[in-house]
């Protein structure tokens, strides 16, 4: 092209408008993100979006499959593309093998009732007993100045990076020792087979979290605040659960959501801790594993009863996400 022709090309057109020139497919999209970025910060934020939701709910799709399924058409589950069974509706099977009852069978097979309250008492003396002591922890380290506070805090620190199973063997036989002083509020003496034998590890093990926690929120309440409610003739405790707590409650619900599913959910203590059976206060796990019997696996029942089990901490985490966002957004502290 000479450079005449090129100089009329570049006339045809207005001087804040650029020429058109041959792109691919793929370079047309990128320049289209490149002249109007929030369209490309959309586009990352659905796929981001959907990218999340398909990866955390199919395990629990998968889950409800296989617990709507029969336990005799557990190999032909007709909801996998692929593997429907024609016979099925042939042999005039209108539910193609549903079983809308297992979640029935899961509390009359074994009484799985009682692990979902075990384990749900635990979890909540639990998070209560780590909230109050965490809570006085954090004021000290967040509000009270005094030497080696530095150490102390690394102190913490360092205990929270142990793994749980490098406790289990002095904790084991600590708690199966018989103590003369235990025998007349227990059996045996022991904590074996007690809900004692696990709020204690789990309180020690969920402590370090909760304390880094309410020390940040504790720390950022202002002076004045505290200084008001002491003139008023309240201790400096009056003033950590009337006045702290209550303007830190975004942090103290996330301490409490936090330890109660982590020991909702906890197996490893607390199946080395009872035999296994419910009214030994064995958790919610174990129930689960009842259904493994010597010459068959009900998997069916055994996914209802997961599905089962997880419905208390799902309807925690949602009323714990209100409460957090009700928190943050009540309002700025002003001293």
């Amino acid at each position: 092209m000479s450079e005449e022709s090129a100089a009329e090309r570049l006339k045809e057109y207005s001087p804040g408008e650029e020429p058109e020139l041959d792109r691919g497919p793929l370079e047309q999209w990128a320049a289209k993100m490149i002249s109007n970025p929030e369209r490309a910060y959309k586009a990352m934020f659905y796929t981001a979006t959907v990218f999340f939701l398909v990866t955390t709910l199919f395990p629990f799709y998968w889950l409800l499959m296989v617990a709507l399924t029969r336990q005799g058409n557990l190999q032909n589950i007709v909801f996998v593309p692929g593997s429907f069974d024609p016979a099925l509706l042939a042999e005039g099977d209108i539910t193609m093998g549903i079983n809308f009852l297992a979640f029935v069978e899961v509390f009359t097979t074994v009484p799985f009732h009682r692990y979902i309250f075990n384990s749900f008492v635990i979890a909540s003396v639990t998070t209560v007993i780590v909230i109050v002591v965490a809570s006085l922890a954090g004021y000290v380290f967040g509000r009270l100045r005094f030497k080696f506070k530095g150490p102390l805090l690394l102190l913490v620190l360092i205990v929270s990076f142990f793994p749980p199973a490098a406790f289990f063997i002095p904790l084991n036989q600590l708690f199966n020792t018989n103590v003369d002083i235990l025998r007349p509020v227990l059996t045996d003496g022991s904590l074996y087979n007690t809900p004692y034998a696990m709020l204690i590890p789990f309180s020690a093990l969920f402590m370090p979290l909760s304390i880094f926690i309410l020390t940040t929120f504790y720390s950022q309440i202002p002076d004045g605040l505290e200084d008001a409610a002491r003139v008023e003739g309240t201790t400096r405790v009056g003033a950590l659960f009337r006045v702290i707590a209550p303007l830190s409650a975004p942090g103290v619900a996330t301490a409490g959501v936090l330890t109660f599913i982590a020991v909702y959910n906890e197996y490893f203590f607390s199946s080395l801790m009872t035999d296994g059976r419910e009214h030994n206060w064995a958790p919610l796990v174990e129930g689960i594993l009842r259904y493994q019997g010597q010459h068959e696996v009900l998997f069916n029942l055994m996914a209802a009863a997961s599905i089962a089990g997880v419905i208390p901490v799902a309807l925690l985490v949602v009323v714990a996400q209100e409460k957090i966002v009700s928190g943050l957004t009540s309002g700025a502290l002003k001293e």
